[in-house]
């Protein structure tokens, strides 16, 4: 094996689920750009591509400053991927990027392997998962999108003939058109029957709202425990594994508070760095929940060494999709996972005007929910005395931007304020 290859120990990697074939072997291509924890990053890729049913073999990595006009790598780069895909026998080639459709294809010509970028993993991971009919849509109209967008001018030797009155389109059209025809028919399709079950949905969001039930969504990164967590308030049975992208639809159920009655609870897709533009505006029915919460519980992995760097992925998306304005609980997830965490126990964090920040819980051990449920009750009774500001206007308290230096969260969620609540009060969730 050529030196400078690190290679993945096949025991660490987690098999597909639902995969009853062999996993395909695939090289892992990742590039230090400098913006984000890189090797956190590439130990998310590997868990994405084996997600998604292939057997990450080796990693092949390296710094630049800027992306390869050509072939994203550069030239050199590139003849160490296909070495090390040469000597793995390894079928595909998976990057930790978005590649243009013209460096895909030089990247193609150059492997004479398949290439995927990270945008079509994901996109596959997702159509492996959606279950429900209006997951399949959302998901299909998404890859539509993607593959309209990586037409590329293979067919350019197919001249286009001159055509009179009534050839517009004719036989003489080149087979790009043709391809692009179709992808778009297929887009416009799918994106009736996304706006017919859109409708639906809004009735029955109506419905509810009518009812005058409080409404509360489930939003974080993947695999922060969301569905955990909504098992464990609703004693549902959610779909919960620890893997990635473990829910696509949206799972709402009522949830009894004390002081509150019954509040709506809803489960939805977790978000990534990265996450393809084409899934954001694809998944608008599976995100209206979110839209549309009365309160959003954003719950963090608390033991994950790039939290920070998760918080603020998912606040972009939250601000993409204009939820950027709904009040926020943190929920800090998973403190069982570490010593320091474990230590000072489940616990409310307050602001400085006395409204839940902070909730730290253990979903998997139940540890804390109590004080989350006592949170939710009282955030509900202050947004009833006092509503959230509407068009344009600004209330501090609902600023779900404050503290977002690394510094400032790491203190807060090492040291216990003053303001907050005894362990004791969680007692036996």
């Amino acid at each position: 094996m050529s030196p400078g290859f690190p290679r993945f120990p096949h025991s660490r990697l987690p098999s597909h689920p639902t995969s009853s074939t062999e996993p395909t072997r695939a090289i892992l291509v990742a590039v230090d750009f400098g913006k984000h924890d890189f090797q956190e990053s590439l130990s998310e890729l590997a868990l994405l591509a084996s997600t998604a049913g292939s057997e990450p073999v080796r990693a092949v990595t390296g710094r630049r400053s800027r992306p390869d006009a050509a072939l994203f790598i550069g030239a050199g780069k590139a003849e160490e991927v296909k070495i090390a895909a040469d000597e793995d026998d390894a079928e595909i080639v998976i990057f930790n990027h978005a590649l243009s459709p013209a460096q895909q294809r030089n990247l193609e010509r150059f492997f004479g392997r398949h290439v995927v970028d990270r945008t079509g993993l994901i996109l596959d991971i997702f159509s492996q998962r959606a279950q429900s009919h209006v997951g399949k849509v959302q998901v299909e109209l998404a890859r539509v999108r993607y593959q309209a967008s990586r037409l590329v001018r293979a067919w350019s030797h197919l001249e286009r003939q001159k055509g009179g009155i009534g050839m517009r389109g004719g036989p003489g059209e080149r087979q790009l058109e043709l391809d692009r025809r179709m992808l778009d028919e297929r887009a416009k399709r799918l994106s009736a029957e996304l706006d017919r079950l859109q409708r639906q949905h809004d009735t029955q969001r109506r419905s509810r709202s009518r009812n005058d039930a409080f409404s509360v969504s489930l939003v974080g990164y993947t695999n922060a425990g969301k569905s955990t967590l909504f098992n464990a308030l609703t004693k549902a049975r959610a779909y919960a594994a620890n893997q990635l992208f473990a829910t696509l639809d949206t799972t709402s159920r009522r949830l009894y508070l004390e002081g509150l009655g019954n509040v709506v609870l809803s489960d939805t897709v977790g978000f990534i760095r990265d996450l393809p533009t084409q899934l954001v505006a694809a998944f608008r029915a599976t995100l209206e929940e979110t839209v549309h919460a009365d309160v959003l519980l954003h719950v963090v992995d608390a033991a994950s060494a790039v939290k920070h760097e998760q918080m603020e992925q998912v606040d972009r998306v939250l601000a993409e999709i204009d939820a950027s304005g709904i009040p926020q609980i943190l929920v800090m997830n998973k403190i069982d996972a570490a010593e320091e965490l474990r230590a000072q126990g489940p616990r409310i964090e307050r602001d400085e005007t006395g409204a839940v920040r902070r909730v730290f819980v253990s979903a998997l051990e139940g540890a804390g929910l109590e004080l989350l449920r006592e949170a939710l009750v009282e955030t509900a009774i202050r947004l009833r005395e006092r509503p959230p500001p509407r068009d344009g206007e600004f209330d501090p308290r609902f600023d779900t931007r404050r503290e977002t230096s690394p510094s400032q969260r790491d203190e807060l969620s090492q040291t216990p304020p003053a303001s907050a609540l005894p362990a004791e009060r969680s007692g036996r969730d």
